[in-house]
Order: C-alpha cells, then sequence, then structure tokens
C-alpha cells in the first residue's frame, strides 16, 4: 500500500518541529504556572499544540492511499524569495515598504498576472500589519526607512 507520503511528511515535520520548540523552549526557559506565566511558557505550549497537530496531520496519512503530485517549485520559491526579502529587509526598509514588496513577490508567481489585484492585495496587508503589529501590539518595527 503507498501510503499518503505529502500529509505524512508533512504532519511529522510539523510534529517534529513542535517537539523541539517545546522541548527548548522548558529546558531553555522559566515555564512559571497558568497564573504566573514565565518566558517559555507560551512558546512550550504552541510548541506542543503544533506538535499535536502534525500527529493529527500524519497518522491518517498512515492508513490513506495518496497520490503523487507535482510540487509547486516556482509558487514555493516567490513564497520563501519574499519572506527572506522581508526578514533581510525589515529593519532598513520598515514594516510597510517591506511588507509591500513582499507581497508583490509572493503573488509574481500568480496564474494571473495583472499588477492591480496584487497591488490592492499588498496595500491591503500591508495596512493590516501594520495594524496589528504597530497599532495592537505595539512592537518597535520600524514603519518607513530610515525610522529606528
Amino acid at each position: 500500500m503507498k501510503h499518503d507520503i505529502h500529509d505524512l511528511a508533512g504532519g511529522a515535520l510539523l510534529a517534529a518541529v513542535g517537539l523541539f520548540v517545546a522541548l527548548y523552549a522548558v529546558e531553555q526557559y522559566e515555564i512559571g504556572s497558568l497564573r504566573r506565566m514565565g518566558p517559555g511558557f507560551f512558546p512550550a505550549v504552541l510548541g506542543g499544540v503544533l506538535a499535536l497537530l502534525g500527529l493529527i496531520i500524519a497518522l491518517p496519512a498512515w492508513a490513506r492511499i495518496g497520490q503523487w503530485e507535482r510540487i509547486a517549485w516556482k509558487e514555493a520559491a516567490a513564497v520563501l524569495a519574499a519572506i527572506l526579502v522581508f526578514a533581510a529587509g525589515l529593519e532598513r526598509a520598515g514594516l510597510v515598504t517591506m511588507t509591500l514588496v513582499s507581497v508583490l513577490i509572493a503573488t509574481s508567481a500568480a496564474p494571473d498576472r495583472r499588477i492591480g489585484w496584487r497591488l490592492v492585495l499588498a496595500l491591503c496587508v500591508a495596512t493590516l500589519s501594520v495594524a496589528v503589529f504597530h497599532f495592537g501590539l505595539k512592537m518597535t518595527v520600524p514603519l518607513w526607512p530610515g525610522q529606528a
């Protein structure tokens, strides 16, 4: 029997990453309690949840018959490039600029090559990013180039 290798591998990878994060947080940080959470509490819980979700994906895939599907290399490369560009330029270019650029890079592999919907999406994501990270979470990420 051929197993559903995509879900099996993806679930196992999620479980492994989640388990690593949870164990690292438990080993390296103070966990605390529910009433007085330490800095490792949240990462440990999230790592445990990710490991559990990975198992929920992987275990049923072991019994399922899967078929080979084409991997969308162009799309995957565009998303990875967008993440790397965002991470490399965030401190220098700011949240707004890097969000706009990253969305445009990530959508460059989309079948619809028109720029209009890509610009609207980039503006919406940038607006939401500023609302969530700058105003909501009060993160000290520069919004524009030259801000520190």
